[in-house]
Formats: C-alpha cells, sequence, structure tokens
C-alpha cells in the first residue's frame, strides 16, 4: 500500500482527526443547533430575523456594502483581490504572478462575542477567520490573532505525505493548535456555517452545528500549545482580549455570506 492510499485508509476510520468516535455529550450538545440550522436554510440572506435583532444581533455584511470592512492596516476596503457579487463577500483567487487585496478586518473590535457566517470554498481553497487580531505596524495579522482555519481538507489531505502532520491545519480547526475530532465539513461547492464565540477568555469553533474544539486562552494547556507551535516566537499572539475580526487572503477563492455578530 502506497503512502497516499495509507493515508486516505487513517481518514476513512477518523484516526487521522484523533479518533474514530466522537463522545457521547457532544452529540446532545449539537442536535439542537443542527436542527436549527436546517431551518434557516430558506431564509433570506444577509437579514436578520425579527428574533436576532432582540438578541442583539448585528449585520458585519448587508449583501451589497463591505463598508464595516477595511484592509489590514488600511484605512479603506482593497481595490482588488476582493468584490461583492450576488450579496456574497469574495476573495479572489489571485492570477498567477499577481497580487491580491491582503487580509480584511471588521473596523471595529469586539471583547465577547458570537460570530456566525456562511463561507464555500473553491477547489484548493485555503483561507481563515481572524479574531481578537491587532494591528501592530510592518507584521502580519496572524502575528496576533488566533485562526478558524478555513481549507479544502481532502485535497490537501491526499497531497500530504503520513511525515507532514496536518493535524491542526483543517476547516475549523484551532490553526496549528488544536485538531478536531471529526470533520464536519462539507466538500467544495456546497455551504459550511461557522460559529466563534469568545466569552471571557473561553473560545469555541463550530461547524455546521458540531463544535470542533474548545479552549481557554488564560489555561496553562493554551500556553503549552502555544509553545509547540509556530507562534512560539510572538509573543502577542492570542494574548489580546479586544480585537478585530478578520477574513483572510490566501490566495485562493472563497465566498462569504450571512456574516453576523452578537455582543455576549
Amino acid at each position: 500500500m502506497n503512502m497516499k492510499s495509507l493515508l486516505l485508509t487513517f481518514l476513512g476510520c477518523g484516526l487521522i482527526l484523533s479518533g474514530c468516535q466522537k463522545p457521547q455529550d457532544q452529540h446532545a450538545e449539537t442536535s439542537e443547533e443542527v436542527v436549527a440550522l436546517e431551518q434557516e436554510e430558506d431564509a433570506q440572506h444577509n437579514q436578520l430575523t425579527t428574533s436576532e435583532q432582540e438578541a442583539g444581533w448585528k449585520l458585519l455584511f448587508d449583501g451589497q456594502n463591505p463598508d464595516q470592512w477595511r484592509g489590514y492596516q488600511n484605512e479603506t476596503f482593497p481595490e482588488n483581490g476582493w468584490d461583492v457579487r450576488d450579496g456574497e463577500l469574495v476573495v479572489l483567487k489571485t492570477p498567477e504572478g499577481g497580487s491580491g487585496g491582503g487580509d480584511i478586518i471588521t473596523r471595529e473590535s469586539y471583547e465577547n462575542f458570537e460570530l456566525s457566517l456562511e463561507f464555500v470554498i473553491s477547489d484548493s481553497a485555503n483561507s481563515g477567520i481572524f479574531y481578537l487580531a491587532q494591528e501592530q505596524e510592518d507584521t502580519p495579522i496572524w502575528h496576533s490573532a488566533p485562526e478558524y482555519q478555513i481549507l479544502d481538507n481532502q485535497l490537501y489531505l491526499n497531497w500530504t505525505d503520513l511525515d507532514m502532520d496536518m493535524h491542526t491545519h483543517l476547516t475549523a480547526e484551532n490553526y496549528d493548535l488544536q485538531a478536531a475530532e471529526e470533520d464536519h465539513s462539507k466538500p467544495v461547492g456546497e455551504w459550511n456555517h461557522a460559529k466563534i464565540v469568545v466569552n471571557q477568555g473561553h473560545v469555541e469553533h463550530w461547524i455546521n452545528g458540531y463544535k470542533a474544539i474548545e479552549y481557554d486562552i488564560n489555561s496553562d494547556t493554551w500556553k503549552q500549545q502555544v509553545a509547540a507551535s509556530k507562534f512560539k516566537d510572538y509573543p502577542q499572539y492570542g494574548q489580546a482580549v479586544q480585537g478585530h475580526i478578520g477574513l483572510q487572503d490566501h490566495g485562493h477563492q472563497v465566498r462569504f455570506r450571512n456574516i453576523k455578530i452578537k455582543t455576549l
């Protein structure tokens, strides 16, 4: 059996994502979330329901104007690399030899919040959702901001040899820090629902109604994970209690819609 076949065998039984079975309490915890998402499938996009408005939700994109976003370390929205199309906020594929628009961030910063959005990936897509991002001169956003990873999982797993660890680099995972037990993301061309909760230092990543990971920024476990990651040399990483939401331009097309946030 060659290396690629062996990798796919492991993936099929769930071993590559740290276990073949999901804890029983996770099923109970996510069932209502999944049902709620199924009920929202036919709802109009980029709009808040009356109940959402009453609960304090706020749209970060109305389907027409990206005025609540700007370029990272820039006062304006990128002139190229990003577009608004058919009610979607789209990061475009960077042409060969060209340049993209760079990462974008919300104009406002947030401390305790629940962020909800939908995304659909293109073939080979690689992107992410940043949070608690700080703007530091001549410093990339990822030096400070934790990331909810967005990836074409199947393609990258097929490309990856067993000696290259893809744990912590798949969709909904805590990039380079924590792996999900199972992959609940949908493939290229299908809409995924992402949710990020940050509340008093406790963080959760959700994908399509299932909790992928959770952690506490103030815990010793978190500090140990950072120390063992690519972020060990960046002292500001994950230290902020308030910051911007960011969407990553990694040179691949990803479409976003229904971007909304509620402060906690």
